[in-house]
C-alpha cells in the first residue's frame, strides 16, 4: 500500500475513533515500509496519524521510510514544526540512514526510451 493510502485509512480510522485499533491491527507487521513519505504533504490531521504510527512503532517495530527530501526538508510534510521534529527524533534514535545521491532510475528509463533503442 502506498504511503498516502495507509495516511488516508488511517485518517479514516480516526474519525471512526478507530485509530489505535487500527495502529495496533499494523503491529502484526515486523516491518512497515513507508515509502515516498515526501509526496503526503497533506493538512494537519493526516499529517498526525502519520506521526502517530511513527510514534507508536517507536522502540517497538520497525520502519523503512524512503523520501526524496533531506530532512531538512521535512517540514513539507508535517505542517506544525514541533511535530517534524518529534518524528525524525523518533526515526533517526535507531536508524540506519542510507542517502542516495544518484540520478533516479526511472528518469534514466524514460531517457533511454526516448532516444530509442539504438542509444
Amino acid at each position: 500500500m502506498r504511503t498516502t493510502d495507509l495516511v488516508q485509512r488511517l485518517q479514516l480510522a480516526r474519525r471512526e475513533l478507530g485509530l489505535e485499533a487500527a495502529i495496533t491491527k499494523l503491529d502484526k507487521y515486523q516491518l512497515l515500509i513507508l515509502d515516498d513519505i515526501a509526496y503526503v504533504t497533506k493538512d494537519q490531521a493526516e499529517t498526525s496519524v502519520l506521526f502517530e504510527l511513527i510514534a507508536a512503532r517507536y522502540e517497538r517495530r520497525s520502519l523503512l521510510i524512503t523520501a526524496n527530501q533531506p530532512f531538512g526538508e521535512w517540514g513539507k510534510i508535517f505542517p506544525d514544526q514541533a511535530m517534524t521534529l518529534a518524528a525524525i527524533d523518533r526515526l533517526v534514535h535507531h536508524a540506519t540512514i542510507l542517502e542516495m545521491n544518484v540520478e533516479s532510475y526511472r528518469r534514466k528509463a524514460a531517457l533511454k526510451r526516448k532516444r530509442g533503442p539504438a542509444d
